[in-house]
């Protein structure tokens, strides 16, 4: 099923749901299942909240709430692609459930020798390796990648890895794992930087436009289920401070600005 199709939501929330194995490289329980709905099936994760290692700094709500809420805030602003994601009942009880999606074999974040950055990638980081060679992280210039960048500044996500952006067999580019995003202190932890200083383009401002706007309406009472008050007014302020600037914002100085691992 592509994850454009109208049926996706409904197959998510009311689909059987079976588990098929676990994830075992995630942080928390994350599972592989199968969904079956009058004849249509389709590949999923499910994260039950009961699986969910708890966070001193992120005290309210679920992991699993800020991912749906994460995938409200992009489908209905259209800035950026998070698969279609419920909240729902499943065999270990409330949790996410995220429609799978399948993946080519390109990479748009990668750590590489200083001397083989793939042409017109942008650059986030020098370093070195473990055996003191120069190496870089680096992005993808993409329309997607870039959407995705302007989405962690908003919905303020914690860890944004190379292993969270996906490029998708259907050509677009998706953003995975946003258990930690929307507090309402600044935590932005993401790879892709890339775009310091450079200005907003267009469609990504009338988006953002549109979000701030839906967020005093139905999307605000949506969230609710998901955020605190105080959560959904930080979401309604940063889309304001990007539309003020104008420009994708440098890293904050009072936290640090990459998620570790890096993948």
């Amino acid at each position: 099923m592509e994850a454009t199709d109208p049926a996706a939501t409904e197959l998510l929330t009311h689909g059987t749901l079976d588990v098929e194995g676990r994830l075992v490289d995630a942080s928390n329980l994350t599972l592989f299942c199968t969904l079956e709905l009058d004849g249509v099936s389709a590949h999923a994760v499910y994260k039950p909240v009961s699986g969910e290692r708890p966070l001193w700094d992120f005290p309210d709500g679920t992991l699993a709430g800020r991912e749906a809420a994460t995938y409200l805030i992009s489908a209905a602003s259209g800035l950026g692609h998070v698969p279609p994601t419920v909240l729902r009942d499943g065999p270990f009880g409330e949790g996410m459930v995220q429609l799978w999606i399948d993946t080519t074999d390109t990479d748009l974040v990668e750590v590489c020798p200083a001397d083989a950055v793939p042409d017109g990638w942008r650059v986030v980081l020098h370093a070195h390796d473990a055996d003191g060679r120069p190496a870089v992280l680096a992005h993808a210039d993409h329309p997607g990648v870039r959407e995705l960048a302007a989405l962690d500044v908003v919905v303020n996500n914690t860890d944004r890895k190379g292993g969270h952006v996906l490029h998708g067999v259907d050509g677009r580019v998706y953003g995975i794992d946003h258990g930690v995003c929307l507090h309402s202190d600044p935590k932005l932890r993401t790879v892709l930087w890339g775009w310091i200083g450079q200005p907003l383009p267009d469609d990504v401002e009338d988006k953002l436009g549109k979000l701030r706007v839906d967020l005093d309406g139905d999307l605000g009472a949506a969230l609710a289920e998901h955020l605190t008050g105080e959560e959904i007014r930080a979401v309604a302020d940063r889309c304001d401070a990007l539309l003020a600037d104008g420009t994708f914002p440098a890293p904050g100085e009072d936290w640090r600005a990459l998620p570790w691992p890096l993948f």
